[in-house]
């Protein structure tokens, strides 16, 4: 069987798509042409002096590493001339950025984490970058509002990150499945290696930063804890691991299953992720993959963000193990509408 690159894959969507654009097959080559020069960039990060941090803090209170600055530039400039977005949103940018009036613009919105887990590119750990892409609302002409922006999850028509590692991946969903691709040097093209990526129906790993524990509601320590004591239904135990990188993590649980969790704490009540430039384009893949995303509560693609930076908890995976969740945050809140 020939090599399908991601360029043919797109096309051959558009055209069992009668909905689908050129504009939009258009926008995810840009996107995809950005990640191969992110992945260049990385891999000669040693060599460039680009490691370690710039000493600038970001809009979510985090230290920027150089090359999140690399990678945010990289994306903004090259989205933006693109032609078919009116709008951006960057996890490094506290403000939408509206596509300049010097540009063509198109009906698309593009939200973004430019390079997730990016502290681990000095001990050379992968990281990623996360994309959401959404239709701006019909009928709506001239500058974008941030209204237009705020939609929940169910809205987004692409998702997908990059994972730049021991190799360079594109994971892609356009509601039609999720596929991966690989990058292959040689040629310079992202070539199908993992077409219908599936998610098992239950996994035998849990990924959660347990040195939060103390800090943790309720409901999230008994889902630790319910994880340390359960098996599968072969009798495997569930098995600790946990990169520190979202888009690492998710990736292994996508392709293996479990879950990832990230619980509210005492210092952040409404989670720590970004809903709409992490938990919901990951929400949407584990969803097409036949997996599960919640904030414990309900469904994450159900979520309405009510600022561009919203947060929330994650608990993203297997179905199974997702439901496990949800179950003990449902029976304590039961219980507490009885005390």
């Amino acid at each position: 069987m020939a090599d399908i690159t991601v360029t043919e894959h797109l096309l051959l969507h558009q055209k069992r798509t009668p909905q689908a654009t050129g504009q939009f097959t258009g926008l995810l080559y840009d996107l995809i042409l950005s990640g191969k020069s992110i992945s260049r960039r990385i891999n000669k990060a040693g060599l460039l002096d680009i490691l370690g941090g710039t000493g600038e803090v970001n809009v979510q209170g985090e230290n920027v590493q150089k090359l999140d600055t690399i990678a945010n530039r990289i994306l903004l400039y090259r989205m933006e001339r693109c032609g078919a977005l009116c709008a951006m949103s960057s996890e490094e940018e506290a403000e939408l950025i509206r596509v300049s009036p010097e540009f063509p613009r198109g009906d698309y919105i593009l939200i973004f984490d430019p390079l997730d887990g990016s502290s681990n590119i000095d001990v050379n750990i992968n990281v990623g970058t996360i994309f959401s892409i959404l239709r701006r609302p019909e009928g709506h002409s001239g500058e974008v509002t941030l209204d237009e922006v705020l939609q929940p999850g169910l809205k987004q028509v692409a998702a997908g990150y990059i994972l730049y590692g021991p190799s360079t991946m594109l994971v892609l969903s356009t509601g039609q499945g999720v596929h991966g691709f690989t990058l292959d040097p040689g040629v310079g093209e992202f070539l199908l290696s993992h077409p219908n990526m599936c998610i098992p129906k239950q996994g035998s790993i849990y990924s959660v930063n347990e040195g939060n524990w103390k800090n943790w509601d309720a409901p999230a320590r008994e889902a630790v804890n319910w994880f340390h004591g359960c098996e599968t239904s072969d009798g495997t135990p569930y098995s600790s691991r946990y990169v520190g990188a979202l888009v690492a993590d998710f990736h292994r649980t996508l392709i293996n299953g479990g879950i990832y969790m990230y619980p509210p704490n005492i210092h952040k009540p409404n989670g720590k992720l970004r809903l709409m430039c992490e938990a919901a384009p990951l929400a949407f893949l584990a969803e097409q993959a036949g997996g599960k995303a919640s904030d414990g509560r309900g469904r994450i693609l159900e979520r309405v963000p009510d600022r561009l930076h919203a947060r929330t908890p994650l608990f993203i995976g297997s179905a199974k193990d997702v439901e496990a969740v949800e179950n003990i945050y449902a029976r304590h809140a039961s219980q507490a509408a009885f005390q």
